[in-house]
């Protein structure tokens, strides 16, 4: 009875190691590391200055879930005006727990301050690019608006 049961025993071990060895592992990262962005939309294409505030609907996937921060004083999001020299920063909290290193992906909206015209005219046209820096200093790509039309 004894060979019966060792042939049985490695048959069934066998079986146990492939399916375990085939399973996908569920701490695998679904995405790359550094985060991936796109622009969904924009609430619209003609601001009135120091009045209308942009907002841009935005998607993310992130392999390690580290966009955003507890810390209200580090900036995750940086958004340049073609107009100007320097990207303005915001705040992004955490998308995901600060201790976990997981997949996520999701969306939300970033609400720019009301601009204004740099010159001395009664409209100007710009476009806003944008992109994420997450907690380990990985950079997401850059998306940006159509063109935005600025007006008195």
């Amino acid at each position: 009875m004894k060979k019966i049961y060792y042939p049985l025993l490695a048959c069934f071990l066998i079986s146990i190691w492939t399916q375990i060895s085939c399973t996908k592992r569920t701490d695998e990262l679904t995405f790359p590391v550094e985060p991936v962005i796109t622009l969904d939309s924009i609430s619209q294409d003609t601001l009135i200055e120091f009045q209308d505030r942009l907002i841009l609907h935005l998607s993310y996937q992130d392999g390690d879930g580290d966009l955003g921060t507890s810390n209200p004083d580090i900036n995750s999001i940086f958004i340049k005006d073609s107009r100007l020299e320097n990207a303005d920063e915001y705040y992004l909290p955490p998308l995901a727990p600060e201790t976990a290193t997981i997949s996520i992906q999701g969306t939300f909206d970033v609400e720019l301050s009301p601009t204004f015209l740099l010159g001395n005219g009664t409209e100007e046209n710009t476009i806003f690019s944008l992109f994420l820096k997450d907690r380990a200093g990985n950079e997401s790509n850059t998306v940006e608006t159509s063109e935005i039309l600025i007006v008195r």
